[in-house]
């Protein structure tokens, strides 16, 4: 039996995947592995000109995410990590090729990229979909008020919502938890946390790994 657990959290623009990763791994002593948004160099430049900077940045992710899945896979500790290497192909860069905002000689180079890339890397032995509908995702974009991501279209959204359902629906990779988030506040109700919590451990065999920090 393996001595440490890989979680990750997926899930759209807003969701609240950093928020839940935090929180989980505080609660349980995961090593929690981050997006990199703050530091990235290409996302202002990529909501004012997806077309134009579609590639940079999907390589730039792509590059991210492998580095720390393979990290991961080095740590004797259990590690919670906020998105996946998989949501970059199969949601973010599809969605970009389909609506033409990414070409298709590049489009291909990135699939060849990816999946030479994910052929040394272990699945997850859990993936958390935070599940949440478009106005849900509009209203907390606004409250975080960030400056690039203030004028995401809608319609951006409603696809990434439509290629994660699809994603989601043939995921085989590894055990599935998914979770429809708009009723629930993890961070201000702490029954809606603990029911998040307790069913993780119900998906999860070994349970005795999971034993909270903050009981």
């Amino acid at each position: 039996m393996s001595n440490r657990l890989f979680i990750t959290v997926a899930g759209n623009i807003g969701t609240g995947k950093t928020t839940l990763t935090k929180m989980l791994a505080e609660h349980y002593g995961w090593k929690p592995h981050f997006e990199s948004v703050s530091d990235n160099p290409y996302l202002t430049d990529f909501y004012k000109d997806m077309a134009r900077w579609s590639f940079p940045l999907q390589i730039y992710f792509l590059n991210h995410r492998y580095k720390v899945h393979r990290e991961v896979g080095r740590l004797h500790a259990s590690s919670i990590q906020d998105r996946s290497i998989y949501e970059d192909c199969h949601i973010f860069a599809r969605n970009l090729y389909e609506s033409g905002k990414m070409e298709e000689r590049d489009y291909k180079n990135y699939i060849d990229l990816y999946s030479e890339m994910v052929k040394h890397l272990e699945a997850p032995d859990l993936m958390i979909y935070l599940r949440k509908s478009v106005p849900k995702l509009v209203e907390q974009i606004n409250k975080r008020a960030r400056d690039f991501e203030k004028d995401i279209p809608k319609e951006y959204l409603t696809c990434l919502n439509q290629y994660y359902d699809d994603w989601i629906g043939s995921y085989n990779t590894g055990k599935l938890l998914i979770i429809d988030s708009d009723h629930l506040d993890f961070v201000s109700r702490t029954e809606d946390f603990d029911s998040i919590a307790q069913r993780i451990l119900e998906k999860i065999d070994q349970k005795e790994l999971f034993l909270p920090l903050n009981r």
